[in-house]
């Protein structure tokens, strides 16, 4: 089974690569983003707790998050692998995301980065926000919040994966297709 961690601070463009890699691998995203998403526009109440985080730029706590990944990857008991995109954040949940994979018989085969520049994110993440509309993108002083939580909180998530000699950091910057080729050269190393 093929288990990515797609990794990189907001903005780096890890929902245009996911998206491509799960077309190329057959995988089942699981998109935290994606589910908390959902979640608020249902008014579920996981939504609304995850929004009162979201909205100032902080991170949803572990147990919710946990909790709501397990459920996801048990509704695809036949997938080939996940792609993880957005999670795990921080130590604590990378490491309680190899207990879940180990209770289900597998484990992250790799985490891919992709590294940008913090002035790339923020030029991004303006335009994103201005296109899709989603207001965590169209605020300056989030959209640092969210990069400085990520340089404080989940940069430390690839210390984690190089200890075990599972992080692959890629030139986030350039072209689509050439970043996907780099993503797709790497898995195929194995």
């Amino acid at each position: 089974m093929l288990n990515i961690v797609l990794f990189g601070p907001p903005g780096a463009g890890k929902g245009t690569q996911s998206a491509k890699l799960i077309d190329q691998y057959h995988l089942v995203h699981l998109s935290t983003g994606d589910i908390f998403r959902a979640n608020i526009k249902g008014g579920t109440e996981l939504g609304v707790l995850a929004k009162s985080f979201i909205d100032k730029g902080q991170l949803v706590p572990d147990e919710v998050t946990i909790g709501m990944l397990s459920s996801e990857v048990n509704k695809s008991p036949e997938a080939r692998g996940f792609i993880f995109d957005g999670f795990p954040r921080t130590s604590a949940q990378a490491e309680a995301l190899d207990t879940l994979l180990k209770e289900k018989g597998t484990s992250i085969s790799m985490m891919l980065a992709l590294e940008v520049e913090e002035e790339e994110l923020r030029k991004r993440l303006l335009i994103r926000g201005k296109d899709s509309g989603r207001a965590d993108d169209q605020d300056p002083v989030v959209i640092q919040k969210r990069i400085d939580v990520y340089n404080g909180e989940t940069m430390p998530v690839k210390a984690y994966y190089e200890a075990q000699g599972k992080y692959h950091g890629i030139q986030g910057i350039g072209e689509i297709e050439d970043i996907f080729k780099a993503l797709c050269a790497e898995i195929d190393k194995g």
